[in-house]
């Protein structure tokens, strides 16, 4: 796209330049075909970008933009042989770029897409303010096996001359990112954790006590960028025991982020036509985070004892206040813990990419909840509807009624299996695990979920769904036929997943 909005070279036949679905399919092309994992040509790829800013009039441009740029864990000419289309981030970015520009925004936050000293985001030369958030094990077949080796690619954003803000980190990651910043002369502050009496009584908008890290690092880069833009009315005083200025504190109680430590109510579609609906009173509560690291999932599984252990200390004691942190939002009004004394169910819907190794994720997950006395009665593993090779694919009827191949989903199930049985070996064809053309019984709600496969019962602790809808299905019927009982539902394992659900629940 040059800068007079005109898209040059052909889009697939199929699309319509003015269509959504257009716009879809001409940045699905962009996609490449390499298997997730494949580092190979990254520097070649990163090269490219300047070239790419060259062609679009950009290169010196962009060093105007008064740009944050963080890293952490989680054209115009037709184009030749020599300066091939961009892959889909490198398009985004440059597109990302021309809109900041065109729109002379005051700041731009970038994050970086994958490591950082060879992303497409680190064309910038010169930002404001450099961050680093926390550290884990990621991506560690491009990035490195290592936590010293990622935290390497991490600081290939740091700047000489550039201030620069991390968080406190293992030795192994802060050792690497010191050594880096002494090379550039770079002075590396740490931000430590946001005292809870700084947001004078108020909530941090994101759920879980590692938002706290999070948001000290926000708030010192915020506070680098207006020192260093002279916005003197904003400027904040060191002694902050007084708590944050308004501002800020409007800024990290708003926050959200879908699929992070994300509550929803599922309300039966024919009850949203009710006048009076409780919309707080469902007895299906999805609890919605794509975590897919070791890390990110520790957070996770304590993020969802806190929700679903505060819930049940929360009835005990009468807690319903307004300012309760448990309670959450459906479309604007405010829900409480339960209130109807229902015996509630906890399910695991899970999926991870192959890239992943399930048997870092799952026993993670299945250890910290287990040691909080928190059992899942049944835990579904499920293949996403989103395609890793197209943009948006949408709920086509299509999507809704393909079972896709669930192959990876048994070798899940088995990772599962042999970790709460403690059998070293879980054969294919084992005559207890549910088959995947069948959906699970209701059983599994009236055993006790410690023990979800007690002697001489066919109840296994999971089962292969063959399509996403099926299962969002299922879980709807169970809660119908089963009205005494809550389903408290833990999607988990993949943003994929999170987000496909979340396209299906909310109507």
């Amino acid at each position: 796209m040059g800068f007079n909005g005109v898209i040059h070279g052909p889009l697939p036949p199929q699309a319509h330049p003015s269509s959504y679905e257009g716009a879809m399919e001409a940045l699905s092309s962009l996609i490449t075909v390499r298997k997730r994992g494949d580092g190979s040509k990254r520097a070649e790829k990163f090269d490219l970008m300047f070239k790419y800013l060259k062609v679009l009039g950009l290169e010196d441009k962009i060093d105007g933009l008064k740009i944050i740029h963080v890293a952490g864990t989680k054209g115009k000419e037709k184009t030749t042989d020599v300066l091939p289309m961009p892959v889909l981030f490198q398009f985004l970015t440059l597109l990302a770029f021309k809109i900041f520009l065109s729109e002379k925004v005051d700041v731009a936050i970038l994050e970086v897409g994958l490591g950082g000293g060879l992303d497409a985001t680190n064309v910038v030369r010169r930002p404001v303010v450099c961050g680093i958030t926390s550290l884990g094990m990621d991506h560690m077949e491009i990035l490195g096996d290592t936590l010293g080796k990622i935290a390497s690619e991490k600081a290939g954003i740091l700047k000489s001359g550039v201030p620069a803000y991390t968080v406190p980190q293992l030795s192994e990651a802060m050792s690497v990112l010191q050594d880096r910043a002494a090379t550039l002369m770079v002075h590396l502050d740490i931000a430590l954790p946001l005292q809870e009496k700084m947001l004078r009584g108020l909530k941090l908008g994101l759920d879980g006590l590692h938002q706290f890290t999070n948001a000290s690092l926000a708030v010192a880069l915020c506070r680098c960028w207006l020192e260093q833009t002279k916005h003197q009315t904003f400027f904040l005083d060191d002694n902050l025991d007084a708590g944050l200025p308004e501002p800020f504190l409007q800024g990290l109680c708003a926050a959200r982020l879908q699929g992070r430590a994300e509550i929803v109510h599922d309300i039966p579609e024919k009850s949203l036509q009710m006048p009076d609906i409780d919309e707080c009173s469902s007895n299906l509560v999805f609890y919605l985070d794509g975590a897919h690291s070791p890390e990110s999932m520790e957070i996770c599984a304590n993020w969802f004892l806190d929700s679903v252990t505060g819930e049940k200390n929360s009835l005990k004691n009468n807690l319903m206040d307004e300012f309760n942190p448990l309670n959450t939002v459906v479309n604007g009004k405010m829900c409480y813990p339960n209130r109807s004394n229902k015996i509630s169910k906890r399910i695991l819907l899970f999926n991870c990419m192959e890239a992943r190794d399930p048997e870092l994720l799952l026993p993670q997950l299945f250890k910290i909840c287990a040691g909080k006395g928190i059992h899942f009665s049944k835990a579904l593993f499920v293949p996403s509807m989103s395609i890793y090779h197209k943009v948006d694919p949408g709920l086509s009827d299509r999507t809704l009624e393909t079972c896709m191949d669930t192959s990876w989903q048994s070798t899940l199930q088995r990772t599962w299996e042999k970790m709460i049985h403690g059998r070293d070996n879980i054969p294919e064809n084992d005559s207890k695990l549910q088959k995947p053309d069948s959906l699970p019984s209701y059983d599994f709600l009236h055993g006790s979920s410690e023990n979800c496969n007690p002697p001489g019962n066919n109840v296994t602790c999971s089962a292969v769904i063959p399509s996403l809808p099926l299962a969002i299905k299922w879980l709807r019927d169970c809660v119908k036929e089963n009205p005494s009982f809550r389903l408290q539902v833990l999607v988990t394992g993949s943003l994929h997943l999170v987000g496909d659900v979340l396209k299906l629940i909310r109507r």
